[in-house]
């Protein structure tokens, strides 16, 4: 009258954890390609909107740079933080 309850977790064969785990990384390889194309399509639209504001005459080193000083400025030691 012991019967064993259906969400017990049973041991796996070693065939059956190879095939999990090759599944798994099968399907994480597609997820990484994906992930890559997708990088490189946000790179390329940063790329053409570099170049629209450089031919608009904006000097985005400069305004870089800029943005150094002024995060530098912000920043205040961790004494005074704490």
């Amino acid at each position: 009258m012991a019967e064993k309850k259906k969400n017990e977790a049973e041991p796996q064969s070693k065939e059956e954890q190879i095939g999990f785990h090759k599944g798994a990384l099968s399907t994480l390889a597609k997820e990484r390609q994906e992930m890559a194309r997708i990088l490189q399509i946000v790179e390329q639209l940063m790329q053409m909107h570099i170049g629209a504001l450089k031919d608009l005459g904006v000097d985005l080193q400069k305004e870089a740079e800029q943005m150094v000083k002024e995060q530098k400025k912000e920043k205040k030691p961790i004494e005074d933080i704490l």
